[in-house]
């Protein structure tokens, strides 16, 4: 119902890939180190850790005397056995076992000590030094340790910044099992146009003498550009198997670095293999990553994107035509791409590949059901037909959310009704059936929702409506569901209008009826800000603003919101003058839709009573109320009369 853009994304599933016959040898991988260098580091912390440790953890430490307390010890006969090393450091023994250690002051005589431990029978031995080589060479090993660590890391960074040179600055292209893919055209549903404009590309390939006889130069790029989850990389992937060339798929994030260089690096190598490859074709995903304009801010992060960017420039300024080098390329934001990358000679063609039609809807669901057993109530065509602005991936995930939903019920067959909660699953969210609303509140939904849909059906230009619901789902209390009759690319000012007043063709339910407003309308004030902004500000409905437009300069297929613009391209004065005119065509589609309502007051309350009696209904069983067909609710033939409408 909303008119802004859809926000849904993904992309098409792509035929499994089949490897073909290598055209060269496979690089020998580097021999891996032997396993016994793993646990160096290991070993080496652990006796580190040992060698720290241990003398804290064993037992009691020597007994330190002063030498006056160690001439008392020995007056008193309690020193049983002495070791003196040759700087004075002594070391010995109590008569009770205990060690001490003392130290001979080396101003002193040594000769009076040596006759009292004689005279008091003491075992004295003498030593060179106070320790052994071994405990000194020990007691460096903790030092020795750290320092080849240290050594270590520095020699693993060298050879991190020699792989950077060599390998790190390889490009990470991903060659599609062993160069050959099998997608071909036929398994991209839809987008016929697209298919032939770019099957140009693969006569190229195919057969590059035949433009050369012509004096003809194939594309030598290729930039498709769309929304999100169109197929843009599996129509590059089919178009390198319908030619049966090597297809090296690379993203454009996998060429940046925080290293200056290493992107160039890469552009270099990833061209070097198509060289020896060719022919072959080069498909760059997401190229706005490197792709984008030129600013020459100087920070370190430009000076690598913008070197990267030269290098992919020059690179398919070098590719010879013969050759048959194609780049392939795809972004769905080309507005943020570098003009010098789109000038003819580089990327020669810009494909545009769209949100998929209803008719490329229905064919690309025949191909997500393949394999699926389907009930007979099941008819692609309606859910075509329901599912606008929906892309491929949409549209798989909602067959799969559809099987999912059959497996909890404990069945194999998918049904319509699955179908259609599998929808409401994707553009309400997951059906809170614990969620009770109070009866005030159902009573205030079920107000809202019949608002809106009896607008929807009064208003000439509104869409049909599909279902309304009062089942909270998600962030809703309710949902009233539109569904175009055909697909529109032209938007009248009577369809905007209309649109506006349906959308606050809830708030003016609950003011009519219920004698307030509540915050259920929030998201609906919002949306409806949002399309009467446009309407003044881009499409220049305004008659007090005039034939004026502003340009967002926002991405057209990410799904931006006009109001995040940071900069705006008018005065203040112009901003009031629109925030009067929006206010204006707001309260203008307010006054509107009260006084619609008021006028049908008695159907509102019946389709208000019939929504919180069966909880959801269908478009017919609106039209019923509004014809005054519809019976006592109460009466038997009920089921009968309102066999349009369907309980949710």
């Amino acid at each position: 119902m909303a008119f802004s853009r859809p926000k849904f994304s993904g992309r098409h599933t792509s035929a499994p890939v089949k490897s073909g016959p290598p055209r060269e040898p496979p690089r020998p991988a580097p021999a891996p180190a032997p396993r016994w260098r793993r646990w160096l580091l290991p070993i080496g912390i652990l006796v580190t850790a040992v060698l720290l440790l241990v003398p804290l953890m064993s037992g009691s430490s020597p007994q330190h005397l002063t030498y006056s307390q160690f001439l008392t010890k020995l007056d008193s006969g309690a020193v049983a056995a002495v070791t003196v090393a040759q700087d004075g450091a002594v070391h010995g023994t109590l008569s009770d076992g205990t060690a001490f250690t003392s130290q001979i002051p080396t101003a002193l005589d040594p000769a009076p000590l040596t006759a009292e431990l004689r005279a008091k029978n003491v075992e004295v031995t003498a030593t060179r030094d106070s320790g052994s080589g071994w405990a000194l060479a020990l007691s460096f090993l903790p030092l020795l340790l750290l320092l080849g660590f240290f050594y270590w890391t520095g020699r693993r960074a060298q050879g991190t910044l020699a792989e950077g040179i060599g390998g790190f600055g390889r490009s990470r292209a991903k060659i599609i099992e062993a160069q050959r893919p099998t997608t071909r055209f036929a398994d991209v549903a839809g987008y016929e146009g697209v298919k032939q404009e770019i099957g140009e590309v693969v006569d190229f390939l195919r057969d590059p003498q035949r433009y050369a006889v012509a004096g003809a130069k194939g594309p030598r790029g290729v930039i498709m550009v769309g929304p999100p989850g169109t197929g843009k990389t599996l129509l590059g992937r089919a178009v390198a198997g319908e030619a049966q060339v090597p297809f090296l798929s690379v993203t454009g994030s996998a060429f940046v670095e925080m290293f200056v260089g290493v992107g160039a690096s890469r552009v270099r190598d990833l061209f070097e293999e198509a060289r020896r490859r060719a022919p072959s074709i080069i498909f760059i995903d997401e190229i706005d990553a490197i792709g984008g304009r030129r600013a020459g801010t100087g920070r370190v992060g430009d000076d690598e994107r913008e070197q990267t960017l030269n290098q992919l420039l020059a690179e398919m300024d070098g590719v010879d035509q013969r050759s048959g080098i194609v780049v392939l390329a795809a972004t769905n934001r080309p507005e943020t791409l570098d003009p010098a990358l789109l000038r003819p000679g580089r990327f020669d063609r810009q494909v545009l590949i769209p949100l998929p039609t209803q008719h490329e809807r229905a064919a690309i669901l025949a191909v997500h059901v393949r394999g699926k057993h389907l009930a007979p109530d099941v008819d692609l065509r309606l859910i075509a037909r329901a599912t606008p602005g929906f892309s491929g991936a949409d549209l798989e995930n909602l067959v799969n959310e559809a099987a999912i939903r059959a497996v909890r019920a404990a069945r194999t067959v998918i049904t319509a009704a699955d179908i259609d909660a599998a929808r409401d699953r994707l553009l309400l969210g997951r059906r809170e059936t614990s969620n009770a609303l109070l009866p005030e509140e159902r009573h205030a939904v079920a107000v809202h929702e019949a608002g809106h849909a009896l607008l929807a059906a009064l208003c000439p230009h509104a869409d049909p409506i599909a279902k309304v619901t009062i089942l909270p789902a998600g962030m809703a209390l309710g949902a009233t569901e539109q569904l175009p009759e055909a697909e529109r690319h032209l938007y009248h000012e009577n369809y905007l209008t209309d649109l506006l007043t349906v959308k606050l063709g809830g708030r003016a339910a609950e003011l009519l009826i219920l004698g307030q407003a509540s915050t259920g309308a929030a998201n609906d004030l919002a949306a409806a800000t949002q399309i009467a902004t446009r309407m003044v500000r881009e499409f220049g409905l305004s008659p007090a603003l005039g034939p004026v437009g502003y340009g967002t300069g926002l991405s057209h297929f990410l799904g931006d919101d006009p109001a995040d613009q940071p900069h705006r391209p008018y005065s203040e004065q112009t901003q009031q003058l629109i925030d009067r005119e929006v206010a204006r065509l707001l309260r203008e589609a307010q006054d509107r839709a009260t006084a619609v309502l008021a006028e049908h007051q008695q159907p509102l309350l019946r389709l208000a009573d019939l929504l919180e009696q069966q909880e959801t209904v269908d478009g017919a069983a609106v039209q019923t109320v509004l014809d005054h067909d519809l019976p006592d609710p109460e009466s038997d033939v009920d089921e009968k009369s309102m066999s349009g409408a369907r309980t949710g």
